[in-house]
């Protein structure tokens, strides 16, 4: 599987499997076949209720821990809360450490949560520390007082929602841009442009897979969520295959450039 080193030398691949929305109890069964299927990076959070499915799957796998990158995301305000919440989260998945934790959202006190997220790196419980749906500003605000740096800003991109100035600040600061709903949240208005289309006919593939292949190309982790096995299969073979070089960001738009968005 492809991998990107983040900035504290820590490999990630670049492709994942998102497990939101799958309740709890079908959470080991999805997570179980996209294993079997290949993936490594797997994605879940506490607001979510379905860590403790992740941790079985991975668990009963028979593949050692240190082959899989887990991440969780936490939704909780301040240094206490945070603090219990990691230790909650441990205790659900039945895990050592998790690879990566990230602050969910921009909560009210997201300075002290994250320093809890730092401390935690220090016990050794998480590997690595990010955030999720923060903008420049708050995002600014982290990296100015941060002891350990931020390793991922995971946000909403896909084809018709970019994220470029984001990416460019992401890059420069030496983060990893990640997408969640890289296939966007509406699907059809995606797989249904016409260039897209056109492309995944040229290299025999999967519209969906052509529309992650740019992403991953341009730098961008993907984390798709797929709990069909076929859909899975087809999805994990995109790192597989040849980088689009004719592909663009102005081709890919160009039926529907009112969509794009910075």
């Amino acid at each position: 599987m492809e991998t990107v080193t983040l900035n504290n030398g820590i490999q990630m691949p670049v492709l994942g499997f998102e497990t939101y929305q799958i309740e709890s109890v079908n959470t080991k069964n999805a997570v179980k076949q996209a294993i079997d299927a290949g993936y490594r990076l797997i994605d879940t959070a506490q607001y979510y209720g379905n860590e403790a499915g992740v941790g079985q799957a991975v668990k009963e796998s028979g593949i050692s821990r240190d082959q899989f990158f887990i991440t969780t995301k936490t939704p909780l305000s301040g240094y206490a809360e945070t603090k219990a919440g990691i230790d909650e989260s441990l205790l659900e998945g039945k895990m050592d450490y998790y690879d990566m934790v990230l602050i969910h959202w921009p909560i009210p006190d997201y300075l002290d949560s994250y320093v809890a997220l730092e401390d935690a790196v220090k016990e050794g419980k998480i590997r690595a520390i990010g955030v999720s749906n923060f903008n420049h500003e708050q995002l600014q605000k982290v990296l100015d007082k941060a002891t350990i740096k931020p390793v991922v800003n995971q946000v909403e991109t896909h084809l018709m929602w970019q994220q470029q100035k984001m990416h460019h600040f992401l890059t420069e600061h030496q983060m990893v841009h990640e997408a969640w709903s890289p296939l966007g949240q509406v699907t059809e208005t995606i797989m249904g442009n016409e260039v897209l289309t056109s492309l995944a006919q040229q290299y025999h593939k999967t519209p969906a897979q052509i529309s992650l292949r740019f992403l991953i190309q341009e730098g961008v982790v993907v984390i798709p969520k797929a709990t069909h096995l076929k859909r899975q299969l087809l999805v994990c073979n995109i790192p597989n295959f040849a980088r689009l070089f004719v592909m663009t960001s102005a081709s890919i738009c160009a039926c529907n450039p009112t969509k794009l968005r910075a």
